[in-house]
């Protein structure tokens, strides 16, 4: 295999790793940062008041992208081993 073709999935790996964390990272920073504005305006600082909502919103994260994100996954590694079952012939 060229070091151009293992440069091309390196970069595969690291577009499919961003495309599947990446909206999940949205979901996760998008409700911290709702949290925080709303313990800013109550002045309530209590560390449970943002992790219990981070967990919920991620965890309805994954119940709704959960099957995408592992088809993206399982397409990726397909690709990958087709790869390496083409370098074997």
């Amino acid at each position: 295999m060229s070091p151009d073709a293992m440069l091309a999935v390196l970069n595969r790996a690291i577009w499919t790793a961003a495309e599947c964390v990446g909206p999940l990272l949205v979901i996760g920073g998008a409700t911290g940062l709702v949290m925080a504005v709303l313990q800013a305006a109550t002045s309530v600082n209590e560390n449970s008041l943002t992790f219990v909502p981070k967990l919920a919103a991620l965890g309805g994260a994954f119940v709704l992208m959960g099957s995408w994100i592992v088809d993206k996954l399982v397409a990726f590694n397909v690709e990958v081993y087709e790869m390496i079952a083409a370098i074997g012939r």
